[in-house]
């Protein structure tokens, strides 16, 4: 157990033994160091499996929708990116402030396990940083990595290590930050002509399984009942039938989550196909931005959002249009 994760389970045993929550909302131990899952923790016991390593990349915002509705009050631990989540949760009325305890936690980046992979850490059971170098024991011998090249790539954009929100903060090292620009890839498909980014998406559409994962991790979609779950819609949790289908679920998704989407990119790493799901929000978060000023959802956990509100000095849909196209 690290330094900071000692210092976690220690103020979580503190908190739950006080009497002050009912509950720790955290990551538990996987079968490896890569796979920690969210968990909650209502005792000590409990704790003995907590776990806080850079394999926790889950944002645990989105579990308090269901969790935070039990009696009593919940803690939980979020790193400065999750925090703009639960802002916006707490703006949209789906989670009650006053029932959750915010403990914010230090984050160094995140790994990704794909791209752990792919550069052949496999089976990982340990890892350890020598500077910018990332150092992985695992079930088939250590790999060497440069630590950037296998972080998740909303750590590689990553927001800034200000916490939007929290009650403390448990914070041992300053946070190093990436400097990446998170709307490069959204400019380059700009630039494509429009068949070149129809073939972009609908290749990588067609690899989508609809499993939902996506939208069932989404801090954004908290509808009580999806129009995807819906039995007359023809469309309710099943595999595509055609192209068509597959490209309206994550299109329409998209329209449902702009303006109070975070950019927090979990989407994109849940899914089982690598799909960039994930630009799909950053166009519309870029026009937002383009059209309305710059705007960043979940800054404030009150106010509206530029798609919620109405000024007269707002831009005709002509004006809108030409805008977006000379900011290409």
């Amino acid at each position: 157990m690290n330094e900071l994760e000692n210092a976690i389970v220690k103020r979580a045993t503190e908190l739950l033994e006080s009497g002050e929550v009912a509950r720790v909302v955290g990551w538990t131990k996987g079968e490896f160091a890569y796979d920690p899952s969210p968990a909650t923790f209502e005792n000590k016991e409990q704790l003995g499996n907590f776990v806080y390593n850079d394999f926790c990349g889950a944002n645990l915002s989105k579990y308090l929708v269901q969790i935070a509705k039990k009696d009593g009050r919940t803690a939980v631990f979020l790193k400065p990116c999750d925090t703009y989540s639960l802002n916006e949760l707490v703006k949209e009325h789906r989670v009650d402030r006053e029932k959750v305890y915010v403990v914010g936690i230090e984050c160094q980046g995140k790994l990704d396990n794909y791209k752990l992979e792919k550069a052949g850490a496999n089976g990982v059971t340990e890892e350890r940083y020598e500077g910018d170098k990332a150092i992985f024991d695992g079930l088939y011998g250590k790999t060497e990595l440069d630590k950037k090249s296998v972080l998740l790539e909303k750590c590689l954009t990553c927001k800034g290590k200000k916490f939007m929100t929290a009650d403390e903060r448990i914070v041992l090292n300053e946070m190093s930050e990436t400097s990446d620009d998170r709307f490069s890839k959204v400019s380059e498909l700009e630039r494509m002509t429009a068949d070149e980014r129809y073939a972009f998406w609908k290749g990588e559409l067609s690899r989508c399984i609809r499993c939902n994962a996506c939208r069932n991790v989404c801090p954004a979609c908290t509808c009580v009942k999806c129009v995807f779950d819906n039995p007359k819609s023809g469309i309710a949790a099943k595999a595509n039938d055609d192209s068509f289908e597959e490209q309206l679920y994550h299109v329409i998704r998209a329209f449902h989550v702009a303006g109070r989407c975070t950019d927090c990119g979990e989407c994109s790493r849940v899914c089982p196909e690598r799909i960039p799901l994930h630009l799909l929000n950053r166009k519309f978060i870029k026009d937002i931005n383009t059209l309305y000023g710059d705007f960043q959802a979940g800054e404030e956990a009150d106010g509206k959002t530029p798609l919620t509100s109405y000024t007269e000095s707002d831009l005709s849909p002509a004006e809108a249009m030409r805008k977006t196209e000379e900011n290409v």
